[in-house]
């Protein structure tokens, strides 16, 4: 069982790489689909995110400012339950509705990655 378990480790990182590399890969895309247009420079914000959340999953895999980037993470998600997925869903976006309580999740989850299984307090404690 436990082994199974351990496979979270990678099922919850790994994901947050491949997210921030199509933000790469389709920043265009990405831009127009969720940066609301009241939001300045739409391309800027997908590449910070992208950046943003590959390096959050290689920090929680290699162990290194695991807190603070899942802190980060965590920011990172809000904000896009705040400004994207909110409005969105207060407009009637089945989508935006469900896009904001995962991401809203994902934020729990990446708080209580910092809280309870981050290998390194050296930034924040």
């Amino acid at each position: 069982m436990n082994s199974f378990l351990s496979l979270g480790r990678w099922f919850f990182t790994l994901p947050f790489a491949v997210l921030g590399l199509i933000n790469f890969l389709s920043t265009k895309a990405m831009a127009d689909a969720f940066v609301p247009n009241y939001i300045p420079a739409p391309t800027v914000w997908v590449i910070i995110g992208g950046v943003g959340l590959v390096a959050a999953s290689i920090s929680m895999l290699i162990g290194k400012y695991d807190k603070l980037a899942c802190t980060f993470l965590a920011i990172y998600l809000l904000a896009m339950v705040i400004l994207v997925h909110l409005p969105a869903a207060m407009a009637g976006s089945f989508s935006a509705q469900f896009l904001l309580f995962k991401d809203l999740a994902l934020a729990g989850a990446a708080m209580m990655y910092a809280q309870h299984l981050a290998k390194d307090r050296s930034v924040i404690d």
